[in-house]
């Protein structure tokens, strides 16, 4: 080696060197980093996140939920024991104003059937109309009813005009009242009123008396009334048929096909 050769290398002490050195290591070991002997890649993240999560500790069991008292007692029915319904329609009356086991209550008042037994047809609906407040079907709904009878040449005297609920309730829910025993209420008053022939205004009615009530309400139903068959007609419910001209066209023929010429208006046949 030359002495040219010499002269141009960097002079480097030992303990520099070394503290250099020393003072890398410290860096590192700082930065969380002391040993890693592999040239392959290394998913440190990954690792770091499954170390995570298996220290987190373990979901703790769900207690078992006690059960409420509303779970554990029977459904309040609707009306009362049956053995304690009215017996006649006479008495039905001032049962259904005052009895407290029909309904929960309300802002609205309970409205009372009205109309004979015996009556050529009963009219079914499903709650009273919010603006009546002494008269069942009072309101629009009310008086759109009167037009169809008069067309169809029925007297109003002829006609028993019931509801399924005491009062105007908004959004019932018909489900619950169903495992209530409502379809057994409405089927009493039913036998009770004795009509000739029945139609039910609303979709909600039919389920209540049948079981298989989904399959076609469009097709005419008998109602059995100990033995006694009670033709029954179910049909879109009065509010609809205000709405909708196409809907009580539909009716009106169906309302024929359902009674033949008996009771056809004339120029109608």
């Amino acid at each position: 080696m030359n002495n040219r050769e010499t002269s141009s290398r960097p002079h480097i002490q030992g303990g520099e060197f070394v503290a250099g050195f020393t003072a890398a290591l410290d860096w590192w070991r700082e930065a969380g980093v002391d040993c890693d002997f592999s040239d392959d890649a290394t998913g440190w993240l990954a690792e770091a996140e499954a170390a995570s999560e298996a220290k987190l500790p373990a979901a703790p069991k769900p207690k078992p939920r006690r059960k409420t008292g509303a779970e554990i007692l029977p459904l309040a029915r609707i009306g009362g024991e049956k053995s304690a319904w009215p017996s006649d329609l006479g008495g039905f009356t001032p049962w259904w104003l005052s009895e407290s086991a029909l309904d929960d209550g309300g802002t609205y008042p309970r409205i009372a059937p009205r109309g004979l037994a015996g009556a050529d047809i009963m009219v079914l609906v499903a709650e009273p109309e919010a603006s009546d407040t002494e008269k069942l079907l009072s309101g629009e709904q009310g008086r759109l009813l009167e037009n169809m009878l008069a067309a169809m040449n029925i007297a109003e005297d002829a006609i028993y005009f019931a509801s399924v609920l005491p009062r105007n309730t908004p959004m019932p829910d018909w489900d619950d009242l169903a495992a209530r025993g409502l379809g057994e209420m409405v089927a009493h008053h039913i036998a009770l009123a004795t009509p000739q022939r029945l139609i039910l205004f609303g979709r909600t009615i039919p389920p209540l008396l049948w079981h298989d009530a989904a399959q076609g309400p469009a097709v005419p139903r008998e109602f059995d009334q100990n033995g006694q068959n009670i033709p029954a007609l179910a049909v879109p419910g009065l509010d609809r048929l205000l709405r909708r001209g196409s809907e009580r066209a539909r009716f009106w023929r169906r309302y024929l096909d359902w009674t033949g010429p008996i009771h056809t208006p004339e120029g109608k046949a």
